[in-house]
């Protein structure tokens, strides 16, 4: 999947590559940067393949919202003029509709859009690793429905 090895880590801006762990620290390289740095265990650190957004009915995995957007912006890069007086929440409903508009906040949202662009400027969002992540969702939900009946 393509987002594994993407993490972000709280204080830091931008999005990072896990290069590789140690004892009490990962090496991570920036995105935007290019610079690899330590990330020690203190820090809060979260893989973007684990981050999920709050829905109406659940949760939804964050590379379904990516997915969505690609879709929607055709592969580009979302353009901050677009979104109208800085309001990110609209912007979000006509991504994903349900969104939980209690838990998500207009941050949350604002920080998805920078992740989102981040990943587009590095070439992980593309038009293959959208088609494989789609593929990958149809056979375990043909596994899932083949082991219920």
């Amino acid at each position: 999947m393509y987002l594994e090895g993407i993490l972000a880590i709280s204080g830091q801006s931008g999005l990072f590559k896990l290069i590789s762990k140690g004892k009490s620290s990962v090496i991570v390289e920036s995105l935007i940067t290019g610079k690899r740095m330590p990330a020690f265990s203190t820090s809060r650190i979260s893989t973007l393949e684990d981050v999920a957004v709050y829905t109406d009915d659940g949760e939804i995995p964050l590379k379904d919202i990516f997915n969505n957007i690609f879709k929607k912006y055709e592969g580009k890069k979302i353009d901050n003029s677009i979104i109208k007086n800085n309001n990110y929440l609209e912007f979000f409903e006509t991504v994903l509709p349900n969104f939980d508009r209690d838990r998500v906040y207009q941050s949350d949202v604002k920080k998805i859009v920078n992740w989102y662009n981040c990943l587009i400027d590095n070439n992980i969002i593309n038009e293959n690793s959208v088609k494989e992540s789609e593929e990958s969702e149809e056979k375990i939900e043909q596994v899932s429905d083949s082991e219920e009946e």
